[in-house]
């Protein structure tokens, strides 16, 4: 499906999508396409609406510390390949139309946070969990203690990885442990980012 393809950061990512497309019987009408990286990403993007039979291109990245800094970049680039960009990121996700061409934009976790796919991933924690404050409070002392190996900014990588360790079967990948359901998928951010896939690659 290489007319209509969404392009992520790296391998979690695809597989995480892979897995809500699963559980939510999302149409397997769009490739997802692991860029190695968010500056490959980015490079990508005008290269490949200059190819000929090109439908859709869904744009995944994470907002990381600065989510404003990552949305003036993809603004910047989507502008100049002839789309009308808003001056702010839709809480709901980016969808624009050009002539035959489509785009989408979803900035991790949920378009109005700084954060990453793993902050996304903590949504999808059942909120009966009794691990997950156990997590936090062990973090937290790690923390206090100075102990810690990870970077603050990081730190939601750290909870997620944390707490799937802890999992009747340890350390699952995180695109796994929602076809195993220990992530239940059914949180509100998720729900606006599965209609956000839905609408984009609708036929």
């Amino acid at each position: 499906m290489t007319n209509r393809i969404l392009l992520v950061e790296g391998s979690d990512d695809k597989h995480v999508i892979y897995a809500l497309c699963k559980k939510y019987r999302i149409p397997d009408n769009f490739e997802v396409i692991d860029c190695n990286g968010v500056d490959n990403l980015i490079e990508q993007i005008p290269v490949r609406f200059k190819t000929s039979e090109i439908e859709t291109i869904g744009i995944i990245i994470d907002a990381d510390d600065n989510l404003q800094s990552q949305w003036c970049r993809l603004k910047n680039i989507l502008s100049t390949t002839g789309f009308a960009v808003p001056q702010t990121l839709p809480k709901t996700g980016l969808i624009l139309e050009k002539d035959l061409q489509k785009t989408g934009v979803w900035i991790m976790p949920n378009n109005n946070a700084n954060g990453m796919l793993e902050d996304f991933i903590t949504f999808l924690i059942p909120p009966e969990d009794k691990l997950l404050p156990v997590v936090h409070s062990t973090l937290n002392d790690i923390e206090f203690r100075q102990l810690n190996k990870y970077s603050m900014v990081h730190k939601s990588k750290a909870v997620i990885h944390t707490w799937l360790a802890w999992q009747e079967e340890p350390g699952k990948p995180m695109g796994l442990s929602i076809t195993k359901k220990y992530l239940s998928a059914d949180d509100a951010t998720c729900h606006n980012f599965i209609q956000w896939v839905n609408n984009l690659f609708e036929n």
